[in-house]
């Protein structure tokens, strides 16, 4: 595994310098760098291999074919570098090749080496204990929760983590990329019979900044990804979806989550119902490859190497049959919170907001929390009733105080009356 500083990536691809190398045929450069110079109006020869993000040798390839075709103009040199513009035949074309697709940004790689990177990429992780507890020292984790998470990530399959509401399923799932130490090259775009489809999100990739001109520039190196979608989910975002203005295809969730996380929250309450989402997975799920389809009809293989963790306070049996339920080996409880546990969180959240508090106020608190037949603590209950402790403060102009009677204030707005 290679090195930038101090970031280790296991997928450093060389810069091409042919077009056997670079796997993208010459008339998709070729359409790229028109489109380019349509956009930048006067090119040259190292401008169009940064915007691109090509080697020089292959743009002097595509060029030099443009100038036996007519399409540029040249206009001088600048040192060794030519600087030209479109030809009016040149104009033509582009404005033929705009009509099917203005993508002008980096070359795609192609559908064969995102393949090959994905599954070179696959995270392979080696946790215990003590590290899994520094992994989630923000949080209070019991011991028996550490040991049920090491192995179910160890997997690198899926995790279906469920239990009442409020006891830190989310906070739990989005804390796993932690145990990733390394960090993966994700493309800008893929190719797939000759359709442009963008793979890198600035949303939900998180580049990490290294210096080594050796690296393929049309790759980009990242922290891995985790994506988190919730009630938005609809069947659409899991498949190709094309602008149909720019004839780019964007990349679903699961391709753009590869070598990552994808954290379904709130599972059972979205848009799309279980029963779809579990169909459409199943064969990913257990095969570890997904099927997109190309407007036009053509269908094509993507690697699925993603841990999926689905969070719901549903029951399981309740969302998905036991075929399903199979494919997800590991399935975590997540229970309430006990006195002892209630406690730490209520001292870190208090230390954290900076409220004085009175020396009983946890277990008074806890007294309030299972008063009016509630019968269970939750882990969000301290963090919460502090949060509503600082808005009347900020509403009466004073600083927050914690005291029995304001508890009480607090606690009235925060539980419905049963």
């Amino acid at each position: 595994m290679a090195t930038f500083a101090n970031v280790r990536c296991s997928f450093l691809p060389k810069v091409p310098q042919t077009f056997a190398d670079l796997g993208i045929s010459e008339s998709l450069v070729l359409d790229l760098m028109l489109r380019r110079m349509v956009i930048e109006g006067f090119s040259s020869m190292t401008g169009l291999s940064r915007s691109i993000r090509v080697s020089l040798p292959i743009v002097d390839m595509v060029f030099k074919h443009m100038r036996q075709q007519q399409l540029v103009e040249i206009k001088g040199m600048s040192g060794n570098d030519y600087q030209f513009v479109l030809s009016a035949a040149g104009k033509q074309l582009a404005s033929e090749r705009f009509q099917v697709s203005q993508y002008a940004g980096a070359c795609p790689v192609s559908l064969n080496e995102y393949h090959a990177a994905t599954k070179s990429q696959s995270a392979r992780i080696s946790v215990d204990r003590r590290l899994l507890r520094q992994a989630f020292s923000d949080l209070v984790v019991s011991d028996k929760m550490l040991d049920q998470m090491g192995p179910a990530i160890i997997s690198q399959t899926s995790i279906f983590v469920y239990g009442p509401t409020g006891n830190g399923k989310t906070s739990l799932a989005e804390r796993m990329l932690r145990v990733y130490q390394d960090a993966v090259m994700i493309p800008y775009a893929a190719e797939v019979d000759n359709q442009i489809i963008s793979v890198y999100d600035p949303v939900v990739h998180h580049p990490v900044d290294h210096e080594d001109t050796d690296v393929d520039p049309r790759w980009i190196l990242c922290k891995r990804p985790c994506i988190v979608v919730g009630g938005e989910l609809i069947p659409s975002m899991l498949e190709l979806r094309l602008d149909e203005s720019s004839g780019i295809y964007a990349a679903p969730l699961q391709m753009k989550a590869n070598n990552g996380i994808l954290l379904i929250d709130d599972f059972g309450r979205q848009l799309m119902s279980p029963r779809d989402l579990l169909n459409r997975w199943i064969v990913p799920l257990d095969r570890r490859v997904d099927y997109l389809t190309l407007r036009y009809g053509i269908k094509f293989q993507i690697p699925f190497e993603l841990m999926v963790v689905f969070s719901t306070n549903l029951e399981p049996s309740d969302l998905a049959d036991e075929a399903f339920l199979r494919r997800i080996h590991n399935k975590i409880y997540v229970e309430a919170v006990d006195s002892g546990a209630f406690d730490q969180i209520f001292s870190r959240v208090v230390a954290s907001r900076n409220i004085s508090a009175e020396a009983d106020s946890a277990e008074y608190l806890r007294k309030l929390c299972l008063r009016d037949g509630r019968a269970e603590l939750r882990a969000c209950y301290p963090a919460d009733i502090c949060n509503i402790l600082l808005a009347i403060g900020r509403y009466e102009g004073r600083p927050p105080q914690m005291t029995k009677p304001e508890l009480e204030r607090a606690a009235a707005l925060y539980f419905a009356r049963s």
